[in-house]
């Protein structure tokens, strides 16, 4: 298995402690306390290094996000500075933060933006306001909650006869091929997921389903639900609004295309993305 961004969180939430605003505002005020500047996809860095600074402001709202092993609390704040400001994609390929910042960055960035996009109850269209250290929004007009939401995605590799198929969308980097992925709908399985996306985008219908690794996705809020499956047929039917194109390859072409050396000039996932491990997981 290869190296996944964001899994790595060192952090203990305390869920059994964030709604009390005392304790909150006792982690706030530690000598120890760091916080996260999130603004969109960017997070505030100082001389190559995560910033740590509290908010000018006493009054900014916190996203509590937990405490390391030795104590250290963890807290995520919107702002847009004129500090450095860097996108977290860039920083997550160029390796220039820590596993465990990476991870921690990931429930950042996922909270925060959650929390702009959420500032008026669904119920009634009234103000909401931040509880439970930003893992609740609480409407005073009508007494609604609102808490934030995961978007469940299964990503998978197909099999069938010894080869695996994998496609690749036009926006992406010329000659990157990677697993077959889509949005889980209400209602369905993970198992049924799989099937129907693939069936949609190649036309490939499935049997068997197993279970690889799953992976946070923070842009904006996603899990990854890495997966393997095993095809019917191997006979591809294309949807173009979906894929620009989709092959089987064999097992040998996929292991060059793992490590950049085929000869097509064609590639498949870095290791940051579940897609990665999904692909080696099915060559094992």
């Amino acid at each position: 298995m290869t190296p996944m961004a964001f899994v790595h969180s060192p952090l203990d939430r305390k869920a059994n402690h964030r709604s009390d605003a005392g304790w909150l505002q006792q982690r706030r005020a530690a000598r120890n306390a760091k916080f996260i500047q999130v603004h969109g996809d960017a997070v505030r860095m100082q001389e190559g290094k995560l910033a740590v600074a509290a908010p000018a402001s006493a009054e900014t709202p916190l996203v509590f996000l937990g405490e390391e092993a030795g104590g250290t609390p963890w807290f995520a704040f919107a702002g847009n500075s004129e500090g450095e400001m860097q996108a977290l994609r860039p920083l997550m390929v160029g390796g220039a933060l820590a596993p465990a910042e990476l991870s921690i960055l990931a429930q950042a960035r996922s909270l925060v933006h959650w929390h702009e996009k959420h500032g008026f109850c669904a119920a009634c269209g009234q103000k909401t306001e931040m509880s439970d250290g930003g893992y609740r929004r609480h409407c005073a007009a009508c007494g609604a909650d609102h808490f934030p939401r995961t978007d469940p995605v299964v990503i998978m590799a197909v099999q069938h006869g010894g080869n695996i198929l994998l496609g690749r969308q036009k926006a992406w980097a010329p000659g990157m091929y990677s697993a077959i992925a889509g949005f889980m709908e209400p209602g369905e399985t993970i198992e049924q997921a799989v099937a129907r996306e693939v069936l949609e985008e190649t036309g490939v219908v499935t049997g068997a389903v197993r279970y690889v690794a799953s992976q946070p996705w923070p842009f904006p809020s996603s899990l990854m639900i890495g997966c393997i499956a095993e095809a019917v047929a191997s006979q591809i039917t294309l949807d173009e609004k979906e894929l620009e194109n989709a092959r089987w390859f064999s097992r040998a072409d996929v292991r060059l295309m793992l490590d950049h050396k085929h000869p097509e000039g064609i590639h498949a996932s870095h290791p940051w993305a579940i897609a990665h491990t999904v692909i080696s997981a099915a060559l094992q």
